[in-house]
């Protein structure tokens, strides 16, 4: 199993280390990356998750509520924990606390879901919606929060904190996050997934290429924002490590058993949540300005310490 765990981390890090690589020895400016942002954020990653949703049946979504209602909680629950940690204990910046509070809540479905899934629950079309459907639910039910406090703090940046208060503001600032391409390509394949239209196989396969580019092209740009900074650890980055690995799978682990899951359902709820903390939160800072240095430290600590807690989660879903 360790060497699954690892065989499926590897592209990660071989990936991030390229793009780490090529800041360091400038092949490319690590302080102006927003050209390679607007691909990642607008075309890439946007397409690959509206192909993995437009293509997943929407009889194959319901019956997959338990695994969304498990999964979602169990985000929101740690975004709702992390981020009041962060701005009233830590004392962040409201964008700092929502960079960070994406990277811990958001697991790193896109690149682990589906290598860590397979090998423990076979590969299958099941295994693969199961992925799709985790995909999904943190890109529609998740970022929208960390757009929303970037975007409300990006108002009042621009109007000297005069832009109105939060609630009068919120249909504009959901408005601004709803209609980003992260969002707008996940919601608009869930919606007409729902109401059943396929479509063309033409598109599909013209979309296909960027899809396939997504992580790759995210993991390259999240390495090569890291080779601009410092790693360092501190009383955040290891809470907020320790939140991700532990005791995000624990809340879900509680939570299948208060709803009394068994099974592959169970097991996928735990073990997707189990994952490593995901690029989304770094790459959305970037997008906006945002420099979050605890944010990254913690994608990275996270990523390699999952070596060793995946196991345990894995042996905890044995016999469910």
């Amino acid at each position: 199993m360790t060497y699954v765990i690892l065989h499926a981390l590897a592209p990660i890090f071989v990936i991030m280390l390229l793009g780490f690589f090529a800041g360091k020895a400038k092949m490319v400016d690590n302080n102006n990356v927003a050209l390679l942002n607007i691909f990642v954020m607008d075309f890439a990653l946007p397409a690959a998750l509206f192909s993995a949703t437009v293509q997943t049946p929407w009889a194959g979504i319901l019956q997959q509520m338990p695994l969304i209602v498990v999964l979602v909680l169990a985000m929101w629950l740690i975004y709702a924990a992390i981020y009041f940690l962060c701005t009233r204990v830590f004392h962040k910046s409201p964008q700092d606390a929502a960079v960070l509070t994406l990277t811990v809540a958001l697991p790193n479905y896109a690149a682990l879901g589906l290598p860590i899934l397979g090998s423990v629950l076979g590969d299958s079309p099941s295994t693969s919606l199961s992925v799709a459907v985790s995909i999904a639910c943190g890109s529609v039910l998740l970022t929208p929060f960390c757009l929303l406090i970037l975007e409300r703090e990006k108002n009042r940046a621009a109007t000297g904190g005069n832009g109105g208060s939060s609630l009068s503001m919120l249909p504009v600032l959901m408005w601004r996050s709803v209609k980003k391409p992260i969002v707008v390509g996940p919601l608009l394949g869930v919606i007409l997934s729902a109401i059943g239209i396929s479509m063309p196989e033409m598109l599909l396969a013209a979309i296909k290429p960027l899809g396939l580019a997504a992580t790759a092209a995210a993991l390259f740009l999240t390495g090569l924002i890291l080779s601009a900074r410092q790693l360092k650890i501190n009383r955040t980055v290891i809470v907020a490590t320790a939140t991700k690995l532990i005791i995000q799978p624990l809340i879900a682990w509680a939570l299948v058993v208060m709803f009394g899951l068994h099974g592959s359902v169970a097991v996928t709820a735990i073990l997707m949540i189990a994952l490593s903390a995901g690029f989304f939160g770094v790459v959305f800072g970037n997008r906006f300005g945002v420099q979050s240095p605890d944010a990254e430290a913690a994608l990275l600590i996270s990523s390699v310490l999952c070596i060793v807690t995946l196991p345990l989660f894995i042996a905890l879903t044995a016999g469910m």
